[in-house]
């Protein structure tokens, strides 16, 4: 294992690495601020469900490994960001809307990091590489998850009228579980873990990639 868990600290400086964490947090929470916008949430309901959608993937692993406290309480940088997220979304939420389409791109590049940082982080605290695998995926999409949930909504993860979301993180986790098998994690490996997740999600969003439904459904229930 010795020689894998350091390869975040090899391909990026902690600066560096902090910067983009905090990128991809004020993102993810641009996503919660406005789908609270669009249920008309007031200004404390926008808030939260931009801290739940930015911190809520990455604290629920840390809570499963035992890195307490997370992050997200120990880092008053992870705090914040969210709710400066949550004010741009407050005063400009139209101007952010025309921007979608690069807040995607964004937000799927925090998903290929994501995805890769929470494997790592899940395996160098002792897990195997099925349930580092999980944790991965459960830090890329489990703010999402707890977003929708709060805002009353099926989570986009499990729609099959969504494109692919959660499969480009299990791809980047999963090849990441195979480098760490192999020992072959390096910092050129980790950054192909990353692009791969990434470059599947804009795929799946311009493609409209998505998961097949039952076989043969013969399902009565009403489509929303």
């Amino acid at each position: 294992m010795g020689k894998n868990v350091r390869v975040l600290q090899q391909l990026f400086s902690p600066s560096v690495q902090h910067t983009l964490d905090l990128v991809g947090i004020f993102v993810f929470a641009i996503s919660g601020a406005l789908l609270a916008v669009r249920k008309n949430f007031d200004v404390f309901g926008i808030a939260v469900l931009a801290e739940v959608t930015a911190l809520g993937g990455g604290l629920f692993r840390d809570l499963v490994i035992g890195a307490v406290p997370p992050a997200a309480f120990t880092d008053l940088g992870y705090f914040l960001t969210p709710l400066l997220a949550a004010l741009l979304v407050f005063f400009l939420h139209p101007q952010v809307e025309r921007i979608q389409a690069a807040v995607n791109v964004f937000d799927a590049a925090g998903l290929g990091l994501f995805c890769v940082a929470g494997t790592i982080k899940a395996y160098e605290h002792g897990l195997g590489l099925t349930s580092s695998v999980t944790l991965g995926l459960a830090t890329a999409v489990g703010g999402g998850v707890l977003r929708d949930v709060l805002a009353n909504e099926v989570p986009s993860l499990l729609r099959w009228d969504r494109d692919l979301y959660a499969v480009p993180a299990i791809v980047g986790a999963t090849i990441v579980a195979l480098c760490l098998r192999c020992h072959a994690l390096t910092p050129v490996t980790t950054t192909l873990a990353v692009v791969t997740a990434f470059v599947l999600r804009l795929l799946a969003m311009r493609c409209h990639w998505r998961a097949p439904r039952a076989w043969n459904r013969r399902s009565t229930v009403t489509e929303e």
